[in-house]
Parts: structure tokens; sequence; C-alpha cells
């Protein structure tokens, strides 16, 4: 599972606590069979998996599951079952990147679930399986991450020897209850999605900017984050020595953690202001952009790198644990028609950064432009899916990724 304590809160709760176990010598030492098996065990079912290019999780069970518990002496039932998952779990993402088969290292962090340890909370002890039975551990923390294990439903853990000492990293079941979504009284908050610029709200925001706190001053300051990876990674795989390959996997995934931080801080802002000025939210649905888009192909690798739909999936879940309306809109024409007179052409566009009105003269920036007919959008939707029905009966509110009626602003 290789949980990291770098993102262990969520929903203002810790969805991750981390716990100290304090084993006697002989717990200790059976433990550390249980790892050195556990991880023997993935390797073998790793090689078969390899061998045969099996690597789904039931094709793998029925090629594997007997053959391990042959080879490796002493691993149980449910060890097996799992050392199967987490090989699948390896695969899943980089099975075209490998180029020979996966090896666990013996002292690898090992998966426990509900079958493989139970919790004695009054005790403060924790009984894990091993090869020579199961052993009865006893366990400390932070008070905070002891108060939710003994209140929280407990998940699967990751068992874990670090320079000696013995850690359990256990998942939380959060099921916290959703307010009920607020009559936007004051209409939406259209937010533009882009390349140039990631954010611009219809107030005219431009995120990320001064209002977010962290070390990222700008748009022009994260395209020139993302040129320097790119640059960095081409010239040390272009190089292909052993330290380059070093330095790749170190650098791996920085630039993906960096634009999951950026998201969050944008999503949040998006949200906060939303439910400060009693709006809803409304952005463009992206899905499929890639399809559709022709890009020059300069562009190619940012349009294809961007993560659209990471940020509305962000806003969404917050949006619903803060009662803010969300809505998802038509992306058609919205920076070529005008909101104030609804003319639509192309010659409104001048240039990709201006907006200039060829009916009524309007003009502004074009990203600020389209977040303002996205809220006009979202209005309309809106009251298009909430419109009482013919029947008496409240019309569904589920729905509320509906497009807009053909009446709406720049359609």
């Amino acid at each position: 599972m290789a949980i990291r304590r770098s993102a262990t809160k969520r929903h203002g709760l810790p969805t991750v606590v981390q716990l100290r176990l304090t084993p006697t010598p002989a717990q200790a030492e059976a433990l550390a069979a249980a790892v050195l098996l556990c991880n023997q065990a993935a390797t073998v079912v790793s090689r078969l998996a390899w061998q045969h290019r099996v690597f789904s999780v039931v094709e793998l069970h029925r090629l594997a599951y007997y053959e391990v518990r042959a080879q490796v002496a002493g691993l149980g039932a449910q060890a097996a079952v799992r050392a199967i998952a987490r090989v699948a779990d390896a695969y899943a993402n980089r099975r075209s990147t490998k180029k020979r088969a996966h090896i666990f290292r013996p002292h690898g962090a090992v998966p426990y679930d509900a079958r493989l340890l139970s919790w004695n909370r009054d005790a403060r002890t924790v009984s894990l399986w091993s090869p020579a039975g199961r052993v009865a551990v006893s366990y400390t923390g932070r008070p905070e991450d002891l108060k939710a294990v003994d209140g929280l439903p407990l998940g699967e853990a990751d068992l874990i020897c670090r320079r000696g000492v013995w850690l359990l990293q256990v998942t939380l079941t959060l099921t916290l209850p959703q307010p009920a979504v607020r009559e936007p009284v004051d209409g939406f908050l259209g937010v533009d999605q882009g390349a140039a610029n990631l954010s611009v709200t219809c107030d005219g925001g431009v995120l990320p900017g001064p209002v977010l706190a962290g070390p990222i001053g700008g748009n022009g300051h994260v395209r020139t984050l993302r040129e320097r990876r790119h640059r960095q990674r081409r010239r040390l795989q272009k190089k292909g020595t052993p330290a380059a390959r070093r330095v790749l996997r170190r650098l791996s995934g920085r630039e993906r953690r960096m634009m999951t931080d950026l998201n969050h801080q944008i999503s949040k802002y998006v949200v906060r202001q939303a439910e400060r000025t009693g709006r809803g939210i409304a952005l463009e649905d992206l899905q499929g952009i890639r399809g559709r888009v022709r890009a020059h192909r300069l562009q190619r690798r940012t349009l294809h790198t961007w993560a659209f739909a990471q940020q509305i999936t962000f806003t969404r879940y917050k949006a619903a644990r803060a009662g803010v309306a969300f809505l998802l809109v038509d992306p058609a024409y919205t920076s070529q028609g005008c909101p104030e007179c609804g003319w639509v052409a192309r010659a409104n566009r001048p240039a990709r950064g201006r907006f200039v009105c060829t009916g009524c003269g309007l003009a502004g920036h074009a990203d600020h432009i389209a977040a303002r007919n996205i809220a006009t959008r979202g209005a309309a939707g809106w009251a298009a899916v909430n419109q009482p029905h013919a029947t008496g009966l409240p019309s569904p509110r589920r729905d509320r990724e509906s497009k807009p009626p053909a009446s709406a602003v720049g359609s």
C-alpha cells in the first residue's frame, strides 16, 4: 500500500495515522520473519506474472496462488492473497516502463488487512499474523492519532521496520456527513481553466497569484518551473548513465506533486469565495478536450500534461463538503461570446489574451470574459435543472452537470 505521511489529512481529519509498536525481542523476531516471508512471496508472484504476462488480480490469483504457497514455506493463505494483490498493484501503473520483473525489497513495508490483524483498543494492543502464529503487540503514538484509532473505523495497515523501530501506518475510513447544497443567492462564480492561466474567475482573479499562500508567484512562475523540469529530464534521459538514472528516480513525481498542491490551493480558494458570497461554482466540462483540440506541436506537451480533471475533482468534493452548488457547463464558444450583448464571433478574439466584441465594443481579457460567460451559463443551467416539475413533484437535483439551454449566452 505504501502509505505516505505527506498526505495524512483530508476533510480536516487524519486519514492515515502512524503508530509505534513496542514488541518484545521474541515478537520482533516473529515480525521480521513475517516481513521477509511476505516480500519473498511477492517476488515469487512477480516473477510468475512477468513470465506469463499476467497482471490482473483474478488471473494472477489463478496462476500463482498454489505455486507461491508451495514455494514459500510457512506462508498463510491470506498472506498469499495479499502478496498477489501487491504484485497486481505494482504492475498496474508502471507495466509499460518496466524492463524486467519487479523485485520486492526483503525489508519493505508489508500490507496487513482485517484478516491479518485485529485490534484490542482497550488494552492498546494489535494482533498481527506471523509464520509462528499471532503476536499481540502493544502500540503507542501521538494523542491525536490514538484518539483517531479509538474512535474511527480502521482499514488496511502497513507494517514497517525503520532503523530498528517497528511502525504501523493505519488508514482510517472516514464517513463524514455532507451538508445539504444551499441554493445560490447571488448567481454563480465562473472559473475558466487554461494553459496560459491555470484559473481565472469571473471576479477577475487570476490563480495562482498573490492571494494563494506558497512559493509559487503566478502562472509565469509555474510555466518556468515546468519547462525547467522538462529540460532537466531530457538532459538526464539523453545522458543515460547510472548516475543520471538515479537523479531521474529522485526527481520522479516532483512536478506532479507541485501541480497537485496548486490545484488544491486553487480549488480551496474558489470554494471559499463562493461560500463567502453565497454563490455556486460553475466550471467548463472539459472531458475529452485532448481529443477535440488540435494544438500546435510546440503546445501539445503542455495540453496533454495539464491536470484539468484533477482541478475539477478537487473543486467538486470541496464544494460538496461546504454545501456549495457545483455545475459543469458546455465550454463551446465561452471565449468568443460577449457577456453583454450575446454576440458570438471568431473575430471577437483578435489575439490569444484579448477580447473585443465586434457588436457592442466590450473589451477585456479573454479568460475573464470566458469566466463571465461560464458564470452566466451556470446560473441558466441551475435554473433549468431546478425548475418545478409539471406534475407538481420537485424536480431531481442530483444531476447538476447539465448543459445550458440554447438561449444561454455564448452558445
